[in-house]
């Protein structure tokens, strides 16, 4: 049995689901972001007490489908862009659509009516999240990063960079506080 779960971004929130399920003498073959995968079917008792242990750690079990596609969207985005070693070659626009079994366009003006952002836009956000955390490693210079994260150019990545923090990549790298967004909140 599958359950799908909202606003699971991160290693944490998995580490959280599995504690609950534990708890609950639930047993599971994968903790996915986003999603569960139970060995057995559950009660609406037992759904009801995963929800409340959920809350308590800001997740929410889900129920309508169409949040349930958003959130895939969404996972599906985080992972590809934060847990990912390489972006893929082809279009988000076509991996999306491929990894959904879904027409990109119904994709994207579900996420864009749902979410009030393009999808577009929320990759550029989660792109810049980990433009910033490159920088912070000062492990690749920006060349490399851009490479690493299929921008065309140094200049375009510093441009996409500026428009979203207000800021150069230059004196981001700079600054002694840097502020990074928990993926939580984005």
């Amino acid at each position: 049995m599958k359950l799908y779960i909202k606003y699971m971004v991160s290693i944490r929130c998995k580490m959280i689901v599995r504690e609950e399920l534990k708890k609950l003498g639930l047993h599971y073959l994968a903790v996915n972001l986003g999603e569960v995968d139970l060995m057995e079917n559950i009660t609406e008792k037992q759904r009801g007490q995963i929800k409340a242990a959920l809350l308590k750690s800001g997740l929410e079990l889900m129920d309508d489908k169409k949040s349930m596609l958003i959130e895939k969207i969404k996972n599906i985005i985080v992972e590809m862009v934060h847990y990912s070693d390489e972006l893929p070659k082809i279009k988000f626009s076509e991996y999306l659509a491929e990894k959904l079994n879904y027409d990109y366009t119904y994709l994207a003006s579900l996420f864009s009516e749902t979410e009030g952002v393009t999808i577009e836009h929320f990759i550029i956000i989660h792109k810049i999240e980990k433009v910033k955390e490159l920088i912070m490693y000062d492990e690749l210079n920006l060349t490399e990063i851009a490479w690493k994260l299929h921008y065309s150019s140094v200049a375009y990545l510093s441009a996409q960079f500026k428009k979203i923090t207000g800021l150069t990549p230059s004196f981001f790298k700079s600054l002694k506080d840097k502020k990074r967004n928990s993926l939580e909140n984005i």
